[in-house]
């Protein structure tokens, strides 16, 4: 893919002061996009657009706890004074089963040992989250009648994997609000895509301690700039309701 120019781009990165957020904040940024970090870990965030500003990138802090109907009201309200548009939305916020087993890629529990609690707060992020999310954001890309929103997923095989409750219903849950989101929002000109990394990547949700114990290298998160600045760039007007795998997005393209 030719180098692709993103200036005049304003983008929205959900959990983008870690891993594949950042990652794809990044990618963005170097492609010239203007791009909103949003995160609930302030310091980092604020430490990461710092790092990005002084290499004269358009990065922008945004505070956002995604599960706070406030506080992603007051993100719409930024984004409405300080740009009056959004391009792009990715919704990327998560957390991982550490929250709900820390040891979860080598003693797998059954969903009847997760915490009612653990399950609710898991859900309120990575599945509820890109619901309120996009639900705010929506309506400003359909007044303008254009607009993309990326969701962020995981392998079909973390949604059935044993002992991998709440979190691959929170990823299958996301996958079924795209693909209705996408239809929802196609006579608006606005698409819904999905992506993901493609196997289990370099990221905080798995812990140090566990890495050694994987059967297959981690993906780094930089597998998710190259698809990333694609979708987020006109080559990809048009194309909605697709979910693509990062590490297979050149085959992904050859075919589309």
């Amino acid at each position: 893919m030719s180098e692709v120019d993103l200036r005049g781009v304003h983008i929205a990165v959900t959990g983008a002061s870690s891993g594949l957020g950042l990652a794809m904040a990044e990618g963005l940024l170097r492609a010239g996009a203007t791009v909103a970090m949003a995160a609930r870990s302030w310091e980092r965030l604020e430490r990461e657009v710092v790092r990005l500003k002084s290499e004269r990138l358009d990065a922008h802090a945004m505070p956002l706890d995604v599960r706070s109907d406030s506080s992603i009201e007051d993100a719409v309200s930024w984004v409405r004074k300080e740009w009056g548009k959004l391009d792009v939305l990715v919704n990327n916020a998560g957390i991982g089963m550490r929250t709900v087993n820390p040891r979860f890629m080598v003693e797998a529990k059954p969903f009847y040992a997760v915490t009612p609690d653990g399950f609710r707060d898991l859900i309120a992020t990575n599945l509820t989250g890109y619901f309120l999310v996009a639900r705010a954001f929506a309506p400003m890309m359909v007044e303008r009648g254009k607009g993309k929103i990326i969701n962020i997923s995981m392998n079909h095989e973390t949604m059935r994997r044993k002992g991998f409750i709440p979190y691959g219903p929170s990823r299958a849950g996301a996958e079924s609000l795209s693909l209705i989101m996408a239809e929802d929002l196609r006579p608006f000109g606005v698409t819904v895509n999905m992506l993901l990394p493609g196997g289990a990547t370099e990221t905080g949700m798995i812990p140090e301690e566990l890495k050694s114990q994987l059967k297959s290298p981690l993906l780094s998160p930089q597998v998710m700039a190259e698809p990333i600045v694609f979708l987020a760039s006109a080559s990809s007007d048009g194309i909605t309701g697709e979910r693509i795998v990062a590490n297979e997005f050149h085959e992904w393209l050859e075919n589309h």
